[in-house]
């Protein structure tokens, strides 16, 4: 059996494989353009990094794929001593770096959890410091409703009360689609993703009950906003929201992400908004009350030609 099937069977049993890094996930966005790193203890899986490949002008590059906010090692836990665990770790790793194919650029953002990216230093790796927002623990729905900003809980209580909206989830994801869409055309931006891809995720995620879409509507059946989500036992992922412009001040985003926090609190553990480096985006999820969480943002790039492009790039 091969690593990327040896890979499909782990992640079906395996639970704290984050959601990103799992096999169906990486179908969803990668159609065939992913494999796995696997290091074994005899018969059993101690550590795996799962990358996408794309081909472009003849270069091989392992990047983050679409809508994916983390990749990057899982290494089981060990009650060992701390000592022997960094140890442990950076054996594992060379393991992990020497199985990547041959490449001219690689690119990876790491799940927070795993926090020693030493043995990809010492292999010439660079890091770059990135931040999520995450509500750790969203078992007590009031708790995290008075950890709100007032400005949030406003726009919430203006969004049910004054525009009398009510969120829907059985709408379907064409129209969440549009929504979407609508926050690049504001910004005269092209979409980074097409129907396709949003609709083979809504559909593998739907499957396995992965994943949801919550739609603020008015009295009118006008839509203003959407959010949707994605989950596994451990966490649940704002992936990608929008909403209509001319109906921006209602207040129907933060009435989604509201409703969707509220339903994560029935299927998992904690709530991750993904993070942004977007002032503004950062400001909206720090307002309901998530704490900075940083996660490493991983490259190497040993096409000296590839080096040098990207420096004359910086350059002018």
């Amino acid at each position: 059996m091969d690593k990327k099937n040896r890979y499909y069977q782990f992640c079906e049993k395996e639970e704290t494989i984050p959601l990103f890094s799992q096999a169906w996930w990486l179908d969803s966005v990668c159609g065939d353009n992913w494999d796995a790193c696997i290091v074994q203890n005899e018969n059993e899986i101690i550590a795996t990094m799962p990358y996408f490949i794309q081909k472009r002008h003849g270069l091989t590059l392992i990047i983050q794929p679409p809508l994916t906010q983390t990749l990057g090692p899982w290494i089981r836990s060990s009650d060992a001593k701390y000592s022997k665990i960094l140890a442990k770790q950076k054996d594992i790793m060379q393991d992990l770096i020497e199985q990547l194919p041959k490449y001219h650029f690689f690119s990876q953002n790491w799940h927070y959890s795993q926090t020693n990216w030493l043995p990809f230093y010492w292999n010439g790796f660079q890091q770059t410091t990135r931040y999520t927002y995450v509500i750790n623990d969203i078992s007590n729905i009031n708790a995290i409703w008075q950890n709100f900003s007032d400005n949030i809980r406003t726009d919430i209580k203006k969004a049910e009360n004054r525009f009398k909206l009510v969120v829907r989830t059985d709408l379907p994801i064409e129209e969440f689609y549009i929504l979407n869409k609508k926050v690049f055309d504001r910004q005269m931006k092209s979409m980074p993703y097409d129907f396709e891809l949003v609709n083979r995720i809504s559909k593998n995620g739907i499957a396995r009950n992965q994943c949801k879409w919550f739609i603020a509507q008015d009295q009118d059946k006008q839509n203003h906003a959407g959010v949707m989500i994605i989950w596994d036992n451990n966490s649940a992922y704002y992936l990608m929201g929008g909403g209509d412009p001319v109906l921006r001040n209602s207040g129907a985003t933060s009435l989604c992400m509201w409703e969707a926090i509220k339903f994560a609190s029935t299927v998992t553990k904690r709530f991750d908004f993904e993070g942004s480096m977007i002032e503004s985006i950062e400001r909206f999820f720090r307002s309901f009350g998530a704490i900075q969480t940083p996660y490493f943002s991983i490259s190497k790039t040993p096409s000296r030609l590839l080096r040098a492009y990207k420096a004359l790039r910086m350059i002018i």
